[in-house]
C-alpha cells in the first residue's frame, strides 16, 4: 500500500512545511493544497488479530464502505477539532463492540488502532509526530501491537541495525529515516534475542511515512486467530 508524498501533503498541512523547507527547489511544492489548520485528521487501522471484520463510526457517521479486515485501514478523514465518539461494530451488525471518546486538536493528525481479540477489543491512539526530514528519504516507525508478545526490537535482517528497540505491547517508536528500497526485517525479542517473525519484502518509497507493525499472536488459540507477523502500512 503506497502513497505519493504529495497526496499525503494534501491531507496534512504541516507536511507541506516539511517538504518545502527540505526541498525548496521543487516548483510543485508551491502548488500543494494547504489543509485548514482548524481541522483534525484521523486514520483507522484494524489490528485485532482475528478473521473478524469491522465497521467504524465516528459520532454516528460511517467511515468505511466495506468492513475492515485484519490490517485493513481507513485513510485520513478530516473533522473540526473537538471530541468524538469512535464506535466499532462487526461487519454484519450495528451493535457496538467497542465505543471510545477521543479528543482531537486543531491542525493535528491521529492514527487509531483497533487491538486485542474479539470480546477483549481495545484501542491505541497515536498523535502523529513528524519531525522533519528529506524528501528523498523514507520514514518508518515500529509499533508492537501483539498482545501476547514481549518487548520487541525491529532489526534489519543479518545486521545489528535497529529501527526501534524495546517496544512493549501498545508502544510505538518515533519515525526513523531510511534510504528508499526493499528490506528484510526481523521482529526480535529484546530480552532473549529470539527472532519471532520476519518480513523479507518491506518496501519503502522516498517521501513516504510508514508504520511497521508487529501484529497477530505468538500463540494463536485456533485457526480464527492471526499468527505473529510484520506489516508495512503507508501513513496516509
Amino acid at each position: 500500500m503506497k502513497t505519493s508524498t504529495f497526496s499525503y501533503l494534501k491531507a496534512i498541512s504541516f507536511r507541506v512545511l516539511l517538504i518545502c523547507s527540505a526541498a525548496a527547489a521543487l516548483a510543485s511544492c508551491g502548488k500543494t493544497e494547504n489543509a485548514d489548520i482548524t481541522m483534525s485528521y484521523l486514520r483507522i487501522i484494524n489490528e485485532s488479530p482475528s478473521l473478524a471484520t469491522y465497521n467504524v463510526y465516528l459520532s454516528g457517521n460511517a467511515l468505511n464502505s466495506a468492513a475492515l479486515p485484519f490490517a485493513g485501514s481507513i485513510s485520513y478523514v478530516s473533522r473540526p477539532a473537538g471530541t468524538y465518539n469512535l464506535k466499532f461494530t462487526s461487519g454484519s451488525s450495528i451493535e457496538s463492540l467497542l465505543s471510545k471518546d477521543i479528543s482531537m486538536n486543531a491542525g493535528a493528525s491521529y492514527s487509531y488502532y483497533l487491538i486485542n481479540k474479539p470480546g477483549q477489543l481495545d484501542g491505541f491512539l497515536i498523535n502523529e509526530s513528524l519531525n522533519g526530514g528529506s524528501a528523498d528519504k523514507a520514514y518508518i516507525r515500529f509499533i508492537n501491537l501483539s498482545a501476547d508478545a514481549p518487548a520487541l526490537d525491529l532489526i534489519k535482517t543479518g545486521t545489528t541495525t535497529s529501527y526501534g528497540a524495546n517496544k512493549a505491547f501498545k508502544t510505538a517508536g518515533s519515525f526513523v529515516e531510511v534510504a528508499p528500497g526493499t528490506y528484510s526485517l526481523d521482529a526480535k525479542e529484546t530480552a532473549s534475542g529470539i527472532v519471532r517473525t520476519t518480513k523479507t519484502d518491506a518496501t519503502f518509497s522516498a517521501g513516504t511515512y510508514y508504520d511497521v507493525i508487529c501484529g497477530g499472536l505468538i500463540t494463536p488459540a485456533n485457526d480464527t486467530e492471526r499468527s505473529l507477523n510484520l506489516q508495512v502500512l503507508a501513513v496516509k
